[in-house]
């Protein structure tokens, strides 16, 4: 393998993609977090960091392997990916949730108070920042890289980072409030449908993060 218990696992994932399948079975923060080696990674999770280099070895083993490796594609063809695989799709799908939130809160909101007002503060906080997030990348940072100025994008990069800081501490705090997604027997279908959308949002978003800070940004401030 090219990697070991040193290699941080936003490389990981970076030369691997098929990795990241091992790290959201663990719930390894690859993204906001890809910046912390293995090993320290798995002694703060209290898990074996061989035994999880030989389940990233069987994955990579896998015949379906067909992720594209896109530290090795241009960038403008990365920053259409991003837009088309995963900024798209946001814009219906936190207005879908958005409504699933809104209205599980009013019909059960009384079976756990405490619990549901905060998913819905939280939910709401992290729709207005993405949205106006994408809103910045697409009309201030993604251009500059087109435009081979991503060298001098170093602060329009340093907010988007901690804005995905910010995105990745509202996916813990939906884990910890949904007790990681658990469906209770007396949820309605709306329920269980918000409780599938919150973790779908969670991998989707580790995926989408994952690009922009382990690839895009790295290699635009390069000046590739």
């Amino acid at each position: 393998m090219s990697f070991n218990a040193e290699t941080t696992v936003g490389q990981i994932a970076t030369d691997h993609p098929l990795a990241t399948r091992v790290f959201a079975r663990h719930k390894i923060d690859y993204c906001c977090g890809g910046g912390s080696p293995l090993k320290n990674v798995c002694e703060k999770e209290g898990l074996n960091a061989e035994g999880l280099l030989e389940e990233i070895k069987k994955e990579l083993g896998t015949i379906d392997y067909d992720e594209k490796k896109w530290n090795n594609e241009p960038l403008t063809d990365l920053i259409d990916h991003i837009l088309i695989t995963y900024h798209r799709p946001l814009d219906e799908e936190l207005p879908r949730l958005e409504q699933m939130v809104c209205k599980v809160y009013d019909v059960h909101g009384d079976k756990d108070p405490e619990m549901f007002a905060e998913l819905k503060k939280v939910y709401l906080g992290l729709k207005a920042e993405l949205d106006g997030h994408m809103m910045k990348e697409e009309q201030i940072l993604f251009p500059m890289i087109k435009r081979g100025e991503g060298s001098m994008a170093g602060g329009p990069v340093k907010v988007m980072m901690t804005e995905h800081d910010n995105a990745g501490n509202a996916l813990k705090k939906f884990r910890e409030l949904t007790n990681d997604y658990s469906v209770p027997e007396e949820a309605c279908n709306t329920w269980r449908a918000l409780w599938h959308g919150l973790e779908a949002l969670e991998g989707s978003l580790h995926q989408h993060i994952h690009l922009e800070n382990n690839i895009l940004f790295p290699r635009a401030l390069k000046g590739e």
